[in-house]
Formats: structure tokens, C-alpha cells, sequence
């Protein structure tokens, strides 16, 4: 059974960094486009980035170009998304997900395309 465990969260002032991992199990991070998304109180989850590691193939949206950067480690199974110069808007949960055989630039915008879940991690961003 597939199982996606996000990690690294925490409470960050203005301008700080974070970095958040997804460890996988059942499934191997390789084979798959994992996808970071987040949600906000009173809004719409957003993809904010996704990776397929086989091909080295990203997509960051808008909201986050420049200061977010996905990777992954394939040793380690793991799919790994620092935050540079973290803002208050960026305080969210912040989940991850799996899909096979997809586009990251395709499928990134949209959740339900994603076959396998996180709990997710929260991120705060206050001074």
C-alpha cells in the first residue's frame, strides 16, 4: 500500500526557510510525479510545485517561482521542497501526492488528478 509522509513544517519568521519532506513508501518516488500542494483557511489548495525525478522535469507556479525548489533523492525515496524567503501568505498545510505516468506541468494544477495523499505539514509564517 502506497503511503506519502510529510515532515518539516513548523513556525518560521518572515524571510526565513524551511525545508519540507515527503517520504514514500509502497510506492517508488521514480516511477511517479509527486506533486507539493498547499491550503490556506478559506482557500482553494494549490499546487505549488511538482517533480518527475526520472526525467528531471519541474513546475513551480507563479506564486512561488524563485523561492521554492523540489527535488528528489532516490536512495532515500523522498521528494524534498525548500522554502527560501517564506512570506505570510505561504502559511498553509502543506501536502504532498502522487501520480503515475503524468505530466508535472500538466498536472499540477490540478489535485484530483493525484492517486495517493499525505496528511500534510503546516507551515506558519509570523513574526
Amino acid at each position: 500500500e502506497a503511503q506519502l509522509v510529510e515532515s518539516g513544517g513548523g513556525l518560521v519568521q518572515p524571510g526565513g526557510s524551511l525545508r519540507l519532506s515527503c517520504a514514500a513508501s509502497g510506492i517508488t518516488v521514480d516511477d511517479y510525479v509527486i506533486g507539493w500542494f498547499r491550503q490556506a483557511p478559506g482557500k482553494e489548495r494549490e499546487g505549488v510545485s511538482c517533480i518527475d525525478s526520472r526525467v528531471d522535469d519541474t513546475y513551480y507556479a507563479d506564486s512561488v517561482e524563485g523561492r521554492f525548489t523540489i527535488s528528489g533523492d532516490s536512495a532515500k525515496n523522498t521528494v524534498y521542497l525548500d522554502i527560501n524567503r517564506l512570506e505570510p501568505d505561504d502559511t498553509a498545510v502543506y501536502s504532498c501526492a502522487a501520480v503515475w505516468g503524468a505530466d508535472p506541468v500538466m498536472v499540477c494544477s490540478d489535485a484530483y488528478e493525484f492517486n495517493f495523499w499525505g496528511r500534510g505539514t503546516q507551515v506558519t509564517v509570523s513574526s
